[in-house]
């Protein structure tokens, strides 16, 4: 290893300042074009061998040889998008794009990524190809598809992928992974109530589309309760309703939003059949007609190959120390679409502790910059490990 602590303490102040940076001008998936292009501009300063750039409208690919010949490649993934949301925090580097902010320590990973980037160009201290890959759009769910969808894996051949999110009420540099599911698969649905509209002075003369939809929303929980192994994690969520527009008035249609989440693939496809189901036979009981279908933005179950676990845990163990290092770490019933690059190349996601700090997208949060070295020391050892020859 030719890279020391030192080496990274020398250029954390510049990796804090880019951080800021990316903090300061958040944006939204698939319009992360300032950040898309700082990165791209800072890889090629790095020296990178090449930097690809629009891959998945505005994502960005890093490649770098090693020093020592070799075959072997690997791929490392950090987010770049923010949420729609308006900061709330006095910081000096507040965000200046009104509604939008990183309200999820996306402008974290990403620097440490470049941080990591600027390490391994500087060292070359390894055999075969590092892939470092910038995504966009990981909040919409969309970001990785749309990658995979300009051939990410084709125009640049890996044998294995990682991944990191920083992780709140997790102790500041520990990091904690565990083998198989780390994360719930999302499925966005739609269900659309159809009824017979007319006065609310005599509802035997309609089909009130709003009682059925609240049946519905009582039925459904049933999935969880009465379909799913209770050994299973499924999680039944409606969070929007629209209907009508006045209080004397039965609407026609009464409009459900919601998300199923699993943490295995077999849950996920029985809990969505079973909710179809009982949407439409519920309806039919209140005379009106209903529907449950998928909406996009959905994500596969977050599944870390055993293997790959183990040896991303050992990397975390070398860096941060045996006990700094949980390996059977709870499962989320969050969703990652880092899963879909996961699908198609075995790997690992890990969280890096960020400590007792607002939760993820709450408009109060911001990345400690405190963890940056341990990441950037993750990134750097992963590829020297892995591609050690």
């Amino acid at each position: 290893m030719t890279h020391t602590a030192s080496a990274i303490a020398d250029i954390i102040p510049e990796v804090t300042a880019w951080r800021r940076d990316f903090h300061a001008h958040p944006e939204l998936g698939f319009e992360e074009t300032r950040t898309a292009a700082l990165v791209a501009e800072r890889l090629r300063v790095f020296g990178f061998d090449e930097v690809a750039t629009g891959i998945g409208k505005t994502g960005v690919v890093g490649v770098l040889k090693g020093k020592r010949p070799g075959n072997r490649a690997i791929a490392i993934r950090a987010d770049m998008d923010a949420l729609p949301i308006e900061e709330a925090t006095d910081l000096p580097y507040t965000s200046l794009t009104p509604g939008v902010m990183h309200a999820c320590g996306h402008d974290g990973h990403t620097a440490i990524l470049l941080g990591a980037a600027k390490i391994l160009a500087a060292t070359r201290d390894f055999a075969g190809t590092a892939v470092l890959v910038f995504q966009p759009a990981e909040e919409l769910g969309s970001g990785a598809g749309a990658m995979l969808r300009d051939g990410l894996f084709e125009r640049f051949p890996v044998e294995e992928i990682y991944g990191l999110h920083n992780q709140p009420g997790l102790a500041r540099g520990r990091f904690a992974i565990r083998p198989g599911a780390m994360m719930a698969s999302a499925d966005p649905f739609i269900i659309t109530v159809r009824g017979k509209s007319g006065h609310a002075a005599s509802p035997q003369e309609t089909i009130d589309p709003i009682v059925t939809a609240a049946a519905i929303i009582t039925g459904l929980q049933t999935v969880v309760s009465r379909t799913v192994n209770p050994r299973d994690a499924v999680v039944l969520t409606v969070g929007s309703i629209k209907a009508g527009e006045a209080g004397n008035v039965i609407p026609d249609t009464a409009v459900l939003l919601g998300t199923l989440r699993t943490l295995n693939n077999e849950a996920r496809v029985n809990a969505q059949a079973r909710a179809a189901e009982l949407v439409r036979h519920i309806a039919a009981g209140f005379g009106a007609e209903a529907d449950y279908k998928p909406r996009s933005g959905g994500c596969p179950v977050t599944f870390n190959d055993p293997e790959k676990t183990a040896v991303l845990a050992g990397i975390a163990e070398a860096v941060a120390g045996k006990k700094a290092v949980e390996r059977d770490y709870r499962p989320s019933m969050g969703s990652e679409d880092f899963s879909f690059l996961l699908e198609r190349k075995p790997g690992a996601f890990i969280y890096i502790g960020s400590g007792d700090i607002p939760t993820l997208h709450n408009a109060g949060f911001n990345f400690p910059d405190d963890i940056l070295p341990h990441g950037i020391a993750l990134w750097v050892k992963t590829v020297e490990t892995v591609l050690k020859g």
